[in-house]
C-alpha cells in the first residue's frame, strides 16, 4: 500500500482536487545555451506538458483548463500548475506577478512548480516561502536517477549535490517537495532505481512521480531506440520495478505518479503505455 496523491489532496484540503497545467512561455538552461541547446534526451518540445496553451495569459489559461475538467470536479477546487520546462528561470519579479495571477482566484487552493534544482536561487525560494503562506505551495523536481553514468546519458546537466541542496532549502522555507524519478533508463536495474528512491527520501522528498521511460517522437531518445541501444519495460517489468521502489517510501511520503506517460500521438515506445486505463488497472492490483 501507498499514500496516494488524492488521499493526500483529501488530508490537505479536505476535497478532491485537480490540476490545471500552466504553459507560461519558460525556457530551459539545458535549451538556450546556458548548459546545452538539446535539453534532456527524453524532453520534446512540449517540455513536459502537453495540454497547457502557450501564448495565453496564466488566467486565460486557467479558465480554459477548467472547463475541460469541471464535469469531473463538481467541488471546484484547483491547483494551478506551472508545468512545461523550467518554472523558476526567469527574474524574481517575472515570478512573482505570474505566480500571484495563478492563485489569485478563490478556487484555487495551492500552487505547483515543476523546475529544476538548479534554478532556485534564494530570491526565488524566499518567493515561494511567502507564498506558501498564502496557499500551499509544491515544487516538483526533476531527479530522475543519481546514478552517473545515467545522469551522463540523459543529459541532465547538474550533479546530484544540487538536487540535494535543494531539497534541503525548500524543506527549510516550508514547501513542499515532489520528485520525479524515471524506471527502466538504458543500463539501469530494479534496484537502482530503488537506491534513487532510496537518496531521494533520505534527501527529504514528500513526494514522488514514478514514470516509465517511454520514447517520444522527435526526441534525441527516439533515435537512439531506433538504432536498437536499448529497449523498453514490458508492463510485468514495470510493475515489478514500481513494486520495488514504492516499498522503500515512508508512510508519509505521497506518491503522486504511479506511471508517466506523453500525448499518445507522439508515442514511439512502449506502446502498450498508451493504453492508460488498462496499464492503471492493472498496476493498482499489483500493488
Amino acid at each position: 500500500m501507498y499514500k496516494s496523491l488524492n488521499e493526500h489532496y483529501k488530508e490537505k484540503f479536505g476535497c478532491k482536487v485537480y490540476k490545471l497545467s500552466i504553459d507560461a512561455g519558460f525556457t530551459c538552461p539545458n535549451r538556450d545555451g546556458t548548459l546545452g541547446t538539446g535539453g534532456c534526451i527524453f524532453c520534446d518540445s512540449n517540455g513536459g506538458s502537453a495540454f497547457a496553451a502557450c501564448g495565453e495569459s496564466v488566467t486565460e489559461q486557467l479558465e480554459k483548463a477548467k472547463k475541460r475538467v469541471q464535469q469531473k470536479n463538481k467541488g471546484g477546487k484547483y491547483i494551478a500548475y506551472f508545468q512545461s520546462f523550467t518554472n523558476t528561470y526567469a527574474p524574481v519579479e517575472r515570478l512573482r506577478e505570474l505566480y500571484f495571477e495563478a492563485i489569485a482566484p478563490e478556487e484555487i487552493v495551492g500552487l505547483a512548480i515543476g523546475t529544476r534544482p538548479d534554478c532556485l536561487p534564494e530570491d526565488v525560494v524566499a518567493l515561494l516561502g511567502e507564498i506558501n503562506c498564502l496557499k500551499p505551495v509544491s515544487v516538483e523536481l526533476g531527479l530522475q536517477t543519481v546514478h552517473p553514468n545515467s545522469v551522463k546519458y540523459i543529459r541532465r546537466g547538474y550533479e546530484n549535490e544540487a538536487y540535494f541542496h535543494a531539497v534541503r532549502r525548500l524543506n527549510d522555507a516550508g514547501v513542499e517537495v515532489v520528485t520525479h524519478i524515471i524506471l527502466g533508463l538504458p543500463g539501469e536495474t530494479p534496484k537502482m532505481a530503488v537506491e534513487t528512491t532510496r537518496q531521494a527520501v533520505a534527501a527529504g522528498t514528500d513526494g514522488v512521480k514514478f514514470h516509465l521511460l517511454h520514447v517520444l517522437r522527435n526526441t534525441d531518445l527516439e533515435q537512439e531506440y531506433l538504432d536498437g541501444y536499448f529497449s523498453c519495460l514490458s508492463l510485468e517489468e514495470y510493475a515489478q520495478w514500481l513494486k520495488a521502489c514504492i516499498a522503500v517510501l515512508p508512510p508519509d511520503v505521497t506518491v503522486h505518479r504511479i506511471t508517466g506517460d506523453g500525448a499518445k500521438r507522439d508515442l514511439v515506445a512502449p506502446l502498450w503505455s498508451g493504453d492508460k486505463k488498462r496499464v492503471l488497472n492493472y498496476l493498482r492490483e499489483i500493488l
